[in-house]
């Protein structure tokens, strides 16, 4: 099979599986507008490029707005040209802000959680401003795997990461349309359409519960390699009368 032809049936694929999730969970809906999380990384990219290129078939009854959060005091860089650009060319409209996160010294909250919770935080305001009814992020399979286990091995208790999430009393929704998707997946994607890569990574990402979590897993898959399909199965196969 030469390359165009791979690229064409991949891309397919991937967008299949969007369609999927979509439809199985009922992510989004007629009238909606879409607030999607984009922080310059891959998974964001390919999130707001499908969500986009689908919003133009007349059927899809949604529109899309993008929002990049930077954290001017953590040392990881993006591009904004790049994503400017990049929204300009799919036709949607793109909101940027900066924000300062402090982390005291001897917190018990780790650097990656306090960055993340302000810039959620900050996505859910510009949702409001901008009469939002949903917000995407780019989350997919592996990182609600990698979720599970973390929840189960630092908390004890089964959580991860909903495909869809209703907040603030049912008014507002999360929405995850990559999670029948893998990491290698968006990397492929990435690589198929050329995505530019952040300027420089955010130093604290090999550091966290999660890079931790990830190797495990690397790990569990020399003795099963479908391990992260098993365990994103688990979630929805809970058998209660076998557990304490």
């Amino acid at each position: 099979m030469d390359n165009r032809k791979k690229e064409k049936l991949f891309m397919r694929d991937f967008f299949r599986k969007v369609g999927k999730a979509v439809y199985d969970y009922n992510l989004i809906e007629e009238g909606d507008k879409i607030l999607v999380g984009v922080s310059g990384g891959k998974d964001s990219l390919a999130l707001l490029e499908v969500l986009a290129l689908r919003a133009r078939d007349p059927k899809q009854k949604y529109t899309v707005v993008a929002a990049h959060i930077a954290v001017e005091n953590v040392a990881y860089e993006v591009d904004a040209d790049y994503v400017q650009s990049f929204c300009g060319h799919l036709g949607v409209e793109l909101i940027q802000r900066t924000i300062r996160t402090e982390v005291q010294a001897g917190s018990a909250k780790p650097v990656c959680f306090v960055c993340s919770w302000n810039r959620r935080k900050t996505l859910f305001e510009i949702a409001k401003e901008q009469g939002c009814n949903k917000l995407a992020l780019g989350h997919h399979r592996d990182d609600a795997v990698e979720s599970l286990l973390m929840s189960m091995m630092f908390n004890g208790t089964i959580a991860s990461m909903p495909p869809k999430l209703a907040m603030f009393g049912h008014t507002f929704t999360l929405i995850r349309p990559l999670i029948y998707l893998t990491n290698e997946d968006t990397l492929q994607y990435a690589a198929y359409r050329n995505f530019k890569k952040q300027k420089k990574n955010c130093p604290y990402e090999r550091a966290t519960n999660r890079n931790a979590v990830s190797e495990i897993i690397r790990q569990m898959e020399t003795l099963s390699p479908h391990v992260k399909g098993n365990l994103f199965a688990a979630m929805k196969n809970i058998q209660s009368e076998y557990l304490p």
